[in-house]
């Protein structure tokens, strides 16, 4: 062989060479070990082991001890500096559901000089999920997180598009929205629209506009759809699937009482019943108004991270999974994450595909056994 072309052939072979130990890294995948045995480190590991496309395995969980009294700070500790050494992890999780005066900081920085990941339990739950771990935030969390705060640019920009989109729609729809509205007068008795008093920005209330798709109730009842099946029309029932419904909203839109894209408005009659079921999540707090109140901080939406991810809610359990879906776009809302909001709610109405709630992952299987101490993969 040419002198000459031994470099090359060296340099080929070294990118053969490690093109083949990615393949290997691929093909065995990320080792992660979960710090924590408690509720959220038994989300995180489900949601993970549900995930084949991560190829990611939980080598290994360190117990904390959680209901138990919990494991004091130096036996953690020892017991992390022993899981390492044993399954050296690509990654860390750390899921302790309290981690106040017990986080085994020294063994955790160690293992980012060696190159390891760590990550908080929260966060990755997050990133999985789509949704926020209402139990396992803490208030100090939500009061210095940088989200949770809209910037001028993307409240001008949502608020420009509001108006363009709702004027426009408004003109160019008006042959459409004149033939529901004589349908729903041929269809059933009672008035073309559906009034409802709503939380809106900053608590202020608003009266939502929908095209009416029940028959009027005879007595009182709750607002959730399950309770009132029996009276939705047989317009209603179209116009509830290609969410037709929900077009009057155009004008609350155009009056400022709502934006495109943000979280769905609340009757009014249902806000003490979601404060009170929220205080009882957060035993922190002993109070969820901060948690709710973040709700009202943009204006409510047409459609939003909720509507899309998780459909209507048929129950309060249903409510509560939404606003955790509510919460993580408030934590992380964006002029991109609405286009994707406003994109895939175009492709729901287009396609009539109605959302389905995500059944809480958590569930899934048997609940895995924890040993005290480390436990290592089986």
């Amino acid at each position: 062989m040419s002198v000459a072309l031994r470099p090359v052939r060296s340099a080929w072979l070294d990118l053969l060479g490690l093109a083949r130990w990615f393949q290997r890294v691929q093909a065995v995948g990320e080792r992660t070990l979960v710090v924590g045995n408690g509720a959220l480190a038994q989300k995180v590991i489900e949601e993970i082991e549900a995930r084949p496309a991560l190829r990611s395995t939980v080598v290994g969980v360190v117990a904390d001890g959680a209901g138990q009294g919990g494991s004091t700070p130096k036996a953690l500790a020892e017991a992390l500096g022993r899981a390492v050494d044993a399954t050296r992890p690509n990654r860390i999780v750390v899921a302790l559901d309290d981690n106040r005066g017990r986080l085994p900081v020294r063994q955790l920085i160690e293992a980012r000089t060696r190159g390891t990941l760590v990550e908080d339990g929260v966060e990755v739950y997050e990133r999985l999920t789509g949704k926020l771990a209402l139990e396992s935030v803490t208030p100090t969390s939500l009061a210095f997180s940088p989200g949770f705060r809209m910037s001028r640019l993307h409240a001008s920009v949502a608020r420009g598009l509001g108006l363009a989109v709702s004027t426009l729609g408004l003109i160019v729809l008006a042959p459409i929205l004149g033939l529901i509205a004589l349908l729903i007068k041929l269809d059933s008795r009672g008035p073309v629209c559906f009034v409802q008093e709503r939380v809106g920005l900053r608590g202020r209330t608003f009266n939502l506009i929908k095209f009416r798709t029940m028959h009027p109730r005879e007595q009182g009842t709750s607002e959730w759809e399950q309770d009132n099946c029996h009276r939705i029309t047989r317009l209603g029932w179209w116009l509830r699937r290609y969410r037709l419904d929900e077009l009057p909203q155009l004008v609350n839109v155009l009056r400022g009482d709502m934006d495109l894209v943000g979280p769905r408005p609340h009757p009014v009659t249902n806000l003490e019943l979601f404060i009170l079921t929220l205080r009882n999540l957060n035993e922190l707090t002993g109070d969820a108004i901060p948690y709710y109140a973040l709700r009202c901080a943009v204006r409510p939406g047409i459609t939003g991270w909720a509507q899309v991810r998780y459909g209507y809610a048929n129950g309060l359990e249903e409510e509560v999974e939404k606003i955790r879906y509510d919460l993580y776009y408030l934590k992380h809302m964006s002029l991109w994450l609405d286009l994707r909001i406003l994109l895939e709610t175009a492709w729901a109405v287009l396609s009539g595909h109605r959302s389905t709630p995500a059944r809480e992952p958590w569930g899934r299987g048997h609940p895995r056994p924890f040993e005290p101490g480390f436990r290592r993969a089986a």
